[in-house]
């Protein structure tokens, strides 16, 4: 599947509940179902600067596709980098690279997360294409 229709199939996803509890309540639970970064790259260096809670994210580049795993010490956060692998990862990096995320909007993400997350979840975004600009620039 190409990013936009991952972010057309989320967008309907999150159509289906009626109020940002629900919400809140997928998102959580995607968290829970995110592959988890091996806890041996549970490193500063991984870190994402910028959020508040503590979110570790890899990237690998297997078969000419960026593969991301992560964590976070807060769950809804681990939801919000769950979506974004969800999205993101197994795809080309120039596609990451050149990815327009309307789903964040679409689906009324950043008007509900409080400010520091908001930020971390921009935080998330730039890290993401950060490495699938390196992985592009290298291959």
């Amino acid at each position: 599947m190409t990013i936009n229709e991952i972010q057309d199939e989320l967008i309907e996803d999150f159509s289906f509940f009626e109020d940002w509890m629900a919400k809140y309540e997928y998102i959580i639970q995607l968290g829970k179902e995110l592959p988890l970064i091996d806890e041996v790259y549970k490193t500063d260096d991984l870190l994402i600067k910028g959020c508040q809670s503590r979110v570790w994210l890899r990237a690998d580049y297997i078969d000419d596709r960026v593969i991301f795993t992560a964590d976070s010490d807060a769950i809804i956060t681990k939801g919000l980098v769950s979506l974004m692998i969800k999205v993101l990862s197994g795809q080309k990096a120039e596609d990451i690279v050149q990815a327009d995320l309307y789903f964040i909007d679409a689906i009324g993400l950043k008007e509900h997360l409080s400010p520091t997350r908001a930020n971390g979840l921009v935080a998330m975004v730039k890290q993401m294409k950060l490495y699938a600009m390196a992985f592009s620039a290298r291959y």
